[in-house]
């Protein structure tokens, strides 16, 4: 297993209510108390260009009709925006990059999920991303139909959430697709990817991750 060190690019993947978020911000104390310098970010975001995409893209209150392409389009001004602004910065600096979703998503979302083909999103990516790639991925994987209960469970306790976003309310075949097209491609790159069974409880799904980060970056846990 090879170790890296900072500066480095680590990015979580995986479907509605897999928990990206909250292990995103159990890394960054993890890795700060290891005396790491980190940069917590996520797509679509990041920059302010980034975050008026996520409005549009993940729109829950207004009826506005995204085709496909066009959908795929946003996400990636979104990403090239995100590295100028914020993570070629950062690395340029030093630093460790924490990103909730990267290319992978796109790749899986918008390749697999809308039908618009690996190969070519993915080459779009690359063309849009450059060298600019993680190092290090953790995919959370999670039965669609529990991680969206996750999503509905956490809808209703935060009354300000209003109704699912775009994605979420995709139908459960959606969804599917997307969690397949995830176990493909990390099966594809396993020296990047460790996919992580996150329908166990969240204390198992941290240690797990905190045992692999502890490996790859060469500090005894």
């Amino acid at each position: 297993m090879k170790s890296i060190k900072p500066p480095c690019f680590i990015s979580v993947e995986g479907g509605e209510g897999a928990g990206k978020t909250t292990l995103i911000s159990k890394f960054e104390g993890i890795l700060q108390s290891w005396g790491l310098s980190v940069v917590k970010t996520r797509e679509p975001g990041g920059s302010l260009l980034g975050n008026e995409l996520r409005q549009w893209l993940l729109n829950r209150h207004k009826s506005i009709k995204i085709g496909a392409k066009a959908e795929l389009l946003m996400f990636l001004a979104a990403r090239a925006q995100h590295i100028e602004e914020v993570i070629a910065p950062a690395i340029a600096k030093g630093k460790i990059v924490l990103c909730d979703r990267f290319n992978d998503s796109t790749i899986a979302y918008q390749g697999v999920g809308r039908g618009l083909g690996l190969s070519f999103v993915r080459n779009l990516c690359s063309s849009i991303c450059g060298e600019t790639t993680p190092d290090l991925t953790f995919f959370l994987d999670v039965d669609p139909l529990i991680g969206l209960q996750r999503t509905k469970r956490i809808s209703k306790e935060n009354a300000a959430a209003g109704e699912w976003d775009r994605m979420e309310a995709e139908k459960i075949e959606f969804h599917q697709l997307v969690r397949s097209a995830f176990v493909e491609i990390a099966k594809a790159e396993p020296e990047r990817f460790f996919s992580i069974d996150a329908s166990q409880a969240l204390p198992q799904v941290i240690n797990s991750c905190e045992q692999i980060l502890s490996m790859r970056f060469g500090i005894p846990k």
